[in-house]
């Protein structure tokens, strides 16, 4: 299946990227310009900035009510963007489609960034709202049952990780892990997947941009053979929660995240792998607008529904 053709589009308007090293603060600038004004965004019943005040130190957070209830699932979300980009703005729209089709409510972590923060800064935040959103259940009305993790990209990245972690810790709290297009293998080695082969050049994120634009999680202490890391390199998988995989057919990191999910299984884990035909990486992000691609949020509800 070609790319996507408001997808393709897009991408052919996109100017040349900047010569020389990578700015973090450009382009963190650049990325936040996009964000939609508060008055189009999808509304839900309450959206609240807060501060998770975990043992460790205090993290921000958004949480998304999708409607008024007595108790509620809870998701806790991990935005995307390389350890290095996005915030609670840039992806304040994904969690909020997220609330309004899972109906659980959505906690989003506002998480530190490489190379600021040193890893696994990023991670350990990540892991201390998990838990936080168990101890402070009650003050969430959590309803004591679901409690998953999600996250895009990177984010996708520490859900699998805080998964694992978790296992490790024996808290076993969290329920489900959803990965959307996850970045699995920060080794980058092209032989080691054909995706990364296959669709390094023209559908948006290219296979030679991966290691500048992870650099700076790298750099920052972040071991690509650490399964913290790289959550496929964790040898037993047993014991994990159930995960729901979402891969692009056109993203260089296709291959790492269906073989991610294959070894689940093998594991005994359930896990379902889903590709998303026409499109790239990055689409949950930004063309969840599209119907086929706004599907993500309800199969992501079903998933959830039915483990």
């Amino acid at each position: 299946m070609t790319l996507h053709p408001e997808i393709a589009a897009f991408i052919a308007s996109l100017p040349a990227p900047p010569e020389g090293p990578l700015d973090p603060v450009a382009l963190r600038a650049a990325d936040e310009a996009h964000v939609a004004p508060l008055e189009e965004r999808l509304p839900l019943h309450a959206v609240d900035d807060v501060t998770a005040k975990t043992a460790a130190r205090e993290v921000p957070v958004r949480i998304y009510t999708p409607v008024e209830a007595d108790s509620y699932g809870v998701l806790v979300y991990f935005h995307g963007g390389a350890f290095f980009l996005g915030s609670l703005e840039t992806h304040d729209h994904v969690a909020r489609s997220l609330a309004k089709e899972t109906g659980l409510k959505v906690v989003s972590v506002g998480y530190r960034l490489a190379p600021e923060a040193a890893f696994p800064a990023g991670l350990d935040d990540c892991y201390a709202v998990v838990r936080w959103v168990a101890e402070e259940g009650t003050g969430l009305a959590w309803d004591g049952t679901t409690l998953a993790v999600a996250g895009d990209s990177s984010g996708g990245t520490f859900a699998a990780a805080v998964a694992a972690r978790a296992h490790d810790d024996g808290f076993d709290g969290i329920t489900h892990q959803i990965l959307y297009y996850p970045s699995l293998d920060l080794d980058f080695d092209v032989d080691r997947y054909p995706s990364l082969r296959e669709n390094a050049v023209g559908y948006g994120l290219e296979t030679a941009g991966l290691k500048p634009f992870n650099a700076f999680y790298l750099d920052s202490g972040a071991d690509p053979a650490d399964p913290l890391v790289s959550p496929i390199k964790r040898t037993d998988l047993t014991g994990l929660p159930p995960a729901l995989v979402v891969t692009a057919e056109h993203d260089p990191m296709r291959d790492e995240g269906e073989l991610y999910g294959e070894r689940l299984c093998e594991a005994g884990v359930e896990a379902t792998v889903s590709r998303y035909g026409g499109a790239g990486h990055g689409f949950v992000q930004h063309f969840s607008w599209i119907p086929e691609y706004h599907a993500v949020f309800t199969q992501t509800r079903d998933f959830l529904g039915r483990s």
